[in-house]
């Protein structure tokens, strides 16, 4: 009984590893193509945030909710892991991986309102790509789809 228990264990960290890897690359290609570079930390970072956001995923009372909740909530996960990876990284180690000092609405530099509303409006594709890699990858159950995602947020469902 110890050894499937273990196995168990070990198989649910080995799949959350290559969720937050997946999900890690996949914001490390965006974040690429949006300002012409990223940082090999974003792979932790972002990997985590998205992560986080599809393992709440996981729960009724989370996708139970509306959309516009959900991706509430998704940012606030992401503001924080943002706002704490920025002190360590840019404020601690000072190597400067993203700065928004000059943009409104900033707290020390490290998270601002516009990009809390980007955080807001990716939510939905978030829950989506993980949904959409537990059924490829695991074989869990098929998304109902980015498009229904995104018609939820705007319908207020």
């Amino acid at each position: 009984m110890g050894y499937s228990n273990s196995n168990n264990i070990k198989n649910i960290i080995y799949k959350d590893l290559i969720l937050v890897f997946i999900m890690g690359s996949l914001y490390m290609v965006f974040e690429g193509l949006w300002r012409g570079w990223t940082h090999i930390s974003m792979l932790a970072v972002g990997g985590t945030a998205a992560f986080l956001i599809g393992r709440l995923n996981e729960h009724p009372k989370f996708y139970d909710r509306k959309m516009w909740q959900e991706c509430l909530i998704g940012t606030v996960i992401i503001l924080v892991l943002e706002f704490v990876s920025g002190l360590i990284l840019n404020v601690w180690l000072k190597l400067g991986i993203w700065d928004y000092s000059n943009t409104w609405g900033n707290l020390y530099g490290q998270i601002c309102i516009p990009y809390a509303m980007l955080w807001f409006l990716l939510v939905p594709l978030n829950v989506f790509a993980d949904d959409y890699l537990r059924y490829r990858v695991f074989g869990e159950k098929k998304p109902q789809g980015l498009l229904k995602n995104y018609i939820d947020l705007f319908m207020g469902r």
